[in-house]
């Protein structure tokens, strides 16, 4: 039964003969299968009020089919309780005087005798001489609209004033909407990073999110958010960001079969957090290793060994190589430094520290060299290669007489009961970074601890 009404003439709103141009095919069906194929209800009223249109939505909704509804007069006594027809008559019709839509909520009665709320959009039909000839009613169950509301509210408003970022990636990989939060994260303007591939926004970590995008678009959302670390490029260089993050499959809920249209990535920056964590559990580390290797020394009846059991614990997930020179006189100029290499770490394979400088030969430093200025400064000194090449920064350690992998260089004086006993020398590769002042400062504690274990070793008889 088509949705509309059936007539061998042309009615108020509509030619249900094949016009011109139409080879035969029936107008009325093809309003009818339009009608039907609508997502939303749809009823149609001539200019007295008489039902000519019904659809297959308003069916599902109220119960009635088309054809018990078309041909009625108006929706008194058996869509709208008798009570409230001449309201709901009165509000609907009045589209036809009004301009533009009007939105209405009412109660409608479905064939089963329940009530349910609706959401009306009505608005006046022309007829052929201009002047109104009818009202259209589309109309939606009041929840289903609300949700339908929310969901648009919510997408505007992640979009636009939500607390964290916001990306929707296409299928490609490339953001197709991007939310101001996002775009702050990203260094650029929202419509500068839309359709740009993800590498040219990210410096470091673009592998690890382009991978958890083509995993969410093949195989769904993860079961809980990623923190991924990235490094965002910017007109003041690359800046390091940790970004929690959540996926969610985009799909198209017109199709048949669910056909992704991307992936919808929120994220929130916690690289402050996550730094403070990874601070304090460095700060817990570096405790528990001095505080083994002070129970480990303690037990040591040489204290030249000691000195080494120090050295290899501080070296424990702090530096590559390790070596320890100590001061010795200097006959021909009282102001000149000497050192005397007495421990240091393999330059080779790992192993524990070994002692050396039986023989009381100096190392060839040279005047500028970081052990001397910090035996001369009685403080920390840090050096590195810089941006040299892989060949210049092995000629650069090798020249100060250090492992030749080394790139960094932290050097501690090493001080005990008011004299500067030497230098303890920290070397990290070029797998690591450059020492900071908190490695300065866990530097000078593991050096006080050697210090005194060197003290004592001078004062300890060698037959002892």
């Amino acid at each position: 039964m088509s949705a509309s009404r059936r007539s061998g003439t042309t009615d108020e709103l509509g030619p249900d003969e094949p016009g011109p141009g139409r080879e035969g095919s029936d107008g009325s069906d093809l309003l009818a299968a339009l009608l039907d194929g609508m997502d939303a209800a749809l009823c149609a009223f001539d200019a007295h009020g008489t039902v000519t249109h019904w659809n297959r939505e308003a069916e599902r909704i109220l119960g009635w089919s088309a054809d018990e509804a078309v041909g009625r007069a108006g929706f008194a006594g058996w869509a709208v309780r008798s009570a409230d027809a001449e309201e709901v008559e009165a509000r609907l019709m009045s589209a036809m005087d009004a301009p533009g839509r009007q939105v209405n909520e009412f109660a409608l009665l479905t064939k089963d005798g329940g009530r349910v709320l609706v959401r009306t959009q009505s608005a006046a039909v022309p007829g052929p001489d201009g002047k109104p000839a009818g009202v259209y009613c589309a109309f939606s169950e009041v929840h289903a609209q609300i949700d339908l509301e929310r969901s648009i509210a919510l997408s505007e408003a992640l979009l636009d004033d939500a607390s964290w970022g916001v990306v929707l990636v296409d299928a490609d990989l490339r953001p197709a909407v991007v939310n101001a939060h996002a775009a702050r994260a990203l260094g650029a303007g929202r419509t500068a990073v839309l359709g740009r591939p993800l590498g040219e926004l990210l410096a470091q970590g673009v592998e690890e999110l382009e991978s958890a995008l083509t995993h969410v678009l093949a195989e769904g959302a993860p079961p809980a958010p990623a923190e991924l670390w990235v490094s965002v490029r910017g007109p003041e260089g690359e800046r390091r960001r940790c970004w929690r993050s959540g996926f969610v499959r985009l799909a198209s809920p017109l199709a048949e079969e669910p056909v992704p249209l991307g992936v919808g990535w929120l994220f929130q920056d916690v690289t402050e957090a996550r730094q403070g964590e990874q601070e304090a559990s460095l700060l817990r580390f570096r405790a528990q290793q001095l505080h083994r290797a002070a129970r480990a020394a303690a037990e040591c009846e040489d204290p030249a060994e000691a000195v080494t059991v120090h050295l290899d614990f501080a070296l424990a997930g702090f530096a590559d190589h390790a070596l320890i020179d100590r001061v010795a006189e200097c006959p021909g100029d009282a102001g000149a430094v000497r050192l005397v290499r007495i421990a240091a770490t393999p330059s080779g394979a790992p192993g524990p520290s070994r002692l050396d400088g039986r023989a009381g030969l100096p190392v060839r430093y040279a005047e500028s060299h970081p052990a001397v200025q910090c035996v001369e400064r009685s403080g920390s000194v840090r050096a590195g290669a810089g941006a040299l090449s892989a060949e210049d920064a092995r000629a650069w350690a090798l020249a100060r007489q250090w492992p030749q992998d080394a790139v960094h260089a932290l050097c501690t004086v090493l001080r005990s009961r008011g004299r500067t006993l030497g230098a303890v020398t920290f070397l990290r590769g070029a797998g690591r970074q450059a020492f900071e002042r908190s490695d300065a400062m866990y530097a000078e504690d593991v050096a006080v601890r050697i210090a005194a274990s060197l003290d004592l070793a001078a004062l300890v008889p060698p037959d002892h």
